[in-house]
């Protein structure tokens, strides 16, 4: 009798172990199923601290040390709001704001990198393969272009400038547009109209003109408000074209062909551009809904909801604005993702315009557009 019993024991307990065992097996699938890729929807993940930057933002930038903020992450994967900052000078930053960490970065004012930030490039380093130099019919993207207008005198002195060409867009009619920035093709709201556009930019053929350079006329361009309460959101400009003068990818060792298809920035995501004065650079998304104060010649300008780039090494220079700002993965490695326009002084940290805020502000012009690619 008590060896039966002993082994009814025995064999309730074998089963008791089987049914756990299967019910934290099956759980387990459940959740390897249904659990969410970490790096999708992370700006509705973020949605919370997007409000917070959002209602203290202002405040922060009240400081006079304060350049911009945004929204990012800890080193942990926590969201955070990052402030940054002119320099170490003491300041009256909260070290949280509503339950989330504030994080300051001094990165020092941040500018535009077109015009007036270049000198202009010795014709010694202008080779074919260089993004400065005068390519042939259809010209690449990602590389040298400019207003011909672009020439400053300076005292005894000529300054011209350079920016890059970011991509071939095309609107509803078939037409054909170089898309870069307004400080690079519309000179700061100050371009005459149907200016012509050059490759290269004049900072590259220094500072001389020359009508075999054109490749297309100033069409359009967003204006940019030069103010520290403006709200502005991008930095660009179109300029009319033809597909025997523009072509639609960057020099072999760039990123090649962008995808037509865009995609929204989120922090953490790889990505990297092509410019005429850094080329192919990589780097990571640090950032969104920032706030930021940029100079230009014209004057000191506010941007919102903009994306911060940073990299260990220069990401972006003067001569690189107007780059396009692509992913880079294994699976879509070539999305475009924004417009870059500025950076620190290191070109480690860089900002870009969101590519669908971009392509959208063309439509008060009655002008519908999208990137000309695979």
């Amino acid at each position: 009798m008590n060896g039966s019993l002993y082994w009814r024991k025995r064999i309730i307990n074998v089963f008791t172990v089987a049914i756990v065992f299967c019910a934290v097996w099956v759980s387990a699938l459940q959740a390897q199923t249904t659990a969410p890729n970490p790096l999708q929807g992370l700006r509705e993940f973020l949605a919370p601290a997007i409000s917070v930057h959002r209602r203290h933002s202002h405040e922060l930038m009240a400081d006079r040390n304060v350049v911009g903020t945004a929204v990012g992450l800890t080193a942990n994967r926590q969201p955070a709001i990052k402030v940054f900052t002119r320099s170490e000078a003491i300041m009256k930053i909260p070290t949280n704001l509503e339950g989330l960490p504030v994080e300051v970065e001094v990165t020092g004012p941040f500018h535009a990198l077109g015009a007036a930030d270049k000198e202009a490039a010795p014709e010694a380093v202008r080779v074919p393969t260089n993004p400065r130099a005068t390519f042939p019919r259809p010209v690449p993207i990602g590389v040298s272009t400019g207003n011909q207008n672009d020439v400053m005198v300076i005292g005894k002195s000529i300054r011209c400038s350079a920016g890059t060409i970011g991509a071939r867009v095309t609107d509803s009619e078939g037409k054909v547009y170089a898309l870069s920035n307004n400080h690079v093709y519309a000179l700061e709201n100050n371009a005459p109209p149907d200016s012509s556009i050059l490759q290269p930019g004049l900072a590259d053929t220094r500072c001389r003109v020359n009508s075999n350079n054109v490749i297309g006329t100033l069409a359009f361009f967003v204006p940019i408000v030069f103010s520290d309460s403006a709200n502005n959101t991008v930095d660009a400009a179109i300029a009319l074209s033809d597909i025997s003068l523009l072509g639609n990818a960057t020099l072999r060792r760039g990123y090649g062909t962008p995808q037509s298809a865009t995609v929204s920035a989120f922090v953490g995501q790889n990505v990297q551009k092509y410019g005429e004065t850094t080329r192919l650079t990589q780097g990571q998304v640090t950032g969104i809904d920032a706030t930021v104060f940029v100079d230009y010649d014209s004057g000191r300008a506010r941007f919102i909801d903009q994306i911060i780039v940073g990299s260990r090494s220069a990401f972006i220079k003067a001569g690189d604005s107007g780059s396009l700002l692509v992913t880079k993965s294994g699976v879509n490695p070539v999305n475009p993702v924004g417009l870059l326009f500025a950076g620190d002084k290191s070109g480690r940290t860089a900002i870009a315009n969101p590519i669908a805020l971009v392509l959208g502000a063309f439509e008060a012009f009655g002008v519908s557009i999208s990137i000309d690619g695979q």
